[in-house]
């Protein structure tokens, strides 16, 4: 198997590489909501819906044989801790977005994970070079804790749009808020502009 191509995600090399309201930790933070899902491996599949010409139904064996990225990033969680220089390997989002040929109608992308939870982003969003669906953490095969076996990453953006326990991508024309964005974070998410919340629930953060 080829050696991952590394990618350095253009947030590490920021002037303001901590965004506003940031501190530093030296351990990734383990958070979710629920319990951890049981995913038995050899049963695990990832599934391409919506607006594509050619669905796919994947097993862990497919994404491993796809070409893969190591990622060096940074992550930021809503609630205010950052962890730096972590690294990541798996297959670049846009791999599974070729091979499945999105409809040109296309807007969003909407996140289905284990246990009925989603995310949503901007297709452009989801196809920068940098984010990918990992399966390796810092050189050890990814933990359930972690979102194991395949998590999105998406450093560009707080860290609950980096979808723990992926199962399905799907492909459409208008957006879909998910489940953190329903509960009242901010429907994009971006740490630099402190898009923690969405402008109801910040208003009422603000009052209280």
């Amino acid at each position: 198997m080829e050696k991952p191509k590394r990618i350095i995600s253009p947030e590490v090399l920021r002037k303001d590489r901590i965004p506003p309201g940031q501190s530093v930790y030296d351990d990734l933070p383990i958070l979710h909501e629920g319990i951890i899902p049981n995913i038995k491996l050899a049963e695990w599949t990832i599934e391409t819906s919506g607006l594509v010409k050619n669905p796919l139904r994947l097993s862990l064996n497919d994404l491993v044989l796809l070409p893969q990225i190591e990622l060096f990033c940074d992550v930021h969680c809503v609630e205010g801790w950052s962890k730096l220089d972590t690294s990541w390997v798996g297959v670049w989002a846009g791999t599974l977005a070729d091979k499945t040929m999105i409809d040109p109608k296309a807007r969003f992308v909407i996140i289905h994970a284990a246990g009925g939870f989603t995310t949503n982003l901007p297709l452009k969003d989801f196809l920068r070079e940098d984010v990918i669906l990992a399966m390796v953490k810092d050189g050890d095969v990814l933990e359930a804790e972690h979102g194991g076996p395949v998590r999105l990453i998406v450093p560009h953006l707080y860290f609950w749009k980096s979808a723990k326990w992926v199962t399905g991508i799907e492909f459409v024309e208008k957006d879909q808020p998910g489940f953190w964005e329903k509960a009242g974070y901010h429907n994009h998410g971006d740490p630099w502009m402190e898009e923690r919340f969405s402008p109801e629930r910040a208003r009422q953060k603000n009052k209280a």
